[in-house]
């Protein structure tokens, strides 16, 4: 079986939205499946709308994504000697023409066109009169003028457009660029690309495409074209919905793994497994699976698939992903025992590395603040007393175990009288400066007994400066 050779080519006049990283995202994994190669092409050749900027935020959010290229960036703005000569051998065989129509016939053309009903078309006035190139020469493809063109597609099966209905379509403007529709062919003929999965908006273009392959003698890919992804009122996906840059996911604390998870099920299933890690889903994935139903992306959805994404993933790989937000919190650490212990009670109550980050902060605390309101108002003279009870029995604690510590409250409140509850929430509020926190035992069992008595004392003070 021939290497699949799969590949990802975004025209750079924005960032990369979720439709473009799920088209990415599926030809890797049908790359990465088949142990074939994926290729980065950035479709540039419409200088106004290409920019540095765009360019550098598709590579930027492919990386932050973990979708690594074999291949590339190739940039289409570099290959116009490539298109010439493939041009040129369309002219030579007959297959390609010049054209010299005034723009005010082709829109009379097209006038004359709507005014009947029929498809506004090129009457291919200019086919047969052997032109040269004149100044304002465009070059067109000269269309079968009857049979058919039947796209065999993985997902839609077979579609079959009359070649009477196509144009004879302009493949070179009369200022020498290249159009869309000829260069991707020539971009994917040269590149050996053999395996092309994209978005159904594309399916118009593709009969022109499929003409192109044969007239350049050159075998065809196999093509799969996708349903779009829509929002949750199933129009198509905006801003509205959600459709930001994929980075703006990243700075929101979204983990790549949980983003490409819910990416590919945007349009592809397996049975009825929600759940995906990478490597699953690069065993998993086949063409076959994917549906005909457009995706619809739902922010609710996505959300609890990161929770879920963060509960399982190990503590020393959430570490790596979770420290920019730390940083950006003002704390600098490393992973160590610590570090695992503060992941271990924040991984199932957080669904966003933010909301991790936040819940994270009072641990690495120099003092706490009591800026929260309801657990200001636990700092009362009951709380003094409680701590100055508590205090003592945190020092000569010898083991500061979940299990220890309960021993410890247990003490506690045979003293005081008080219910666990009571004592808890003001001994949380002391810890923590908030009202909720992990779970008690487990929260000062990570504190450590130091930090857990100088916080007590420092609870004290607050108090007594009230």
């Amino acid at each position: 079986m021939k290497e699949i050779v799969t590949r990802f080519a975004p025209s750079p006049s924005g960032y990369l939205h979720v439709g473009g990283a799920r088209t990415a995202l599926f030809n890797w994994l049908y790359a990465r499946h088949n142990k074939g190669k994926f290729i980065l092409r950035i479709e540039d050749t419409d200088k106004k709308r290409s920019t540095e900027k765009s360019i550098n935020a598709i590579i930027e959010a492919l990386k932050w994504l973990e979708i690594d290229y074999d291949e590339g960036p190739y940039f289409q703005s570099e290959r116009f000697s490539l298109y010439e000569e493939y041009i040129e051998k369309l002219i030579d065989s007959g297959q390609a023409y010049y054209c010299n129509c005034s723009r005010e016939r082709l829109d009379n053309i097209r006038q004359e066109a709507m005014k009947s009903g029929s498809k506004p078309k090129y009457d291919g006035k200019c086919r047969n009169l052997g032109l040269k190139r004149g100044e304002n020469s465009v070059i067109r493809f000269a269309s079968p003028l009857d049979g058919v063109t039947i796209l065999e597609d993985a997902v839609k099966k077979n579609i079959v457009f009359q070649n009477s209905e196509l144009d004879d379509f302009i493949i070179a403007r009369s200022d020498k660029t290249p159009t869309y529709n000829f260069v991707v062919v020539a971009d994917d003929i040269t590149m050996g690309i053999n395996a092309i999965i994209r978005g159904d908006d594309h399916v118009n273009n593709t009969p022109k495409q499929i003409l192109l392959y044969n007239a350049l003698g050159a075998k065809l890919p196999v093509f799969a074209h996708v349903p779009m992804v829509l929002g949750k009122d199933k129009a198509r996906l905006s801003k509205r919905h959600g459709a930001m840059s994929v980075t703006a996911y990243r700075d929101m604390g979204y983990l790549p793994g949980a983003m490409i998870n819910y990416l590919v099920r945007l349009g592809w299933s397996y049975g009825d497994q929600e759940f995906f890690t990478r490597d699953d889903l690069i065993e998993k994935f086949a063409l076959k699976n994917v549906g005909r139903s457009a995706g619809v992306f739902d922010t609710d959805k996505l959300l609890a698939l990161n929770a879920e994404h963060i509960k399982k993933m190990g503590t020393k790989r959430l570490f790596y992903y979770l420290n920019p937000f730390l940083k950006n919190k003002g704390i600098e650490t490393e992973h160590s025992d610590f570090m695992d212990g503060v992941i271990k009670t924040l991984n199932k109550r957080s669904k966003t590395l933010t909301d991790f980050a936040e819940g994270a902060e009072f641990y690495f605390a120099k003092d706490i603040s009591f800026e929260d309101k309801k657990a200001k108002k636990l700092l009362n003279s009951d709380a003094k007393n409680l701590f100055l009870t508590a205090i003592p029995e945190f020092e000569k604690a010898d083991d500061f175990s979940e299990a220890g510590l309960e021993k410890v409250f247990l003490k506690i409140m045979e003293i005081t009288g008080l219910k666990f509850g009571k004592i808890a929430s003001s001994v949380r509020a002391a810890l923590t400066g908030k009202s909720i926190s992990p779970g008690i035992f487990e929260m000062i069992a990570v504190l450590g007994k130091e930090k857990t008595v100088q916080r007590l004392k420092a609870a004290v003070k607050f108090i007594e400066a009230l």
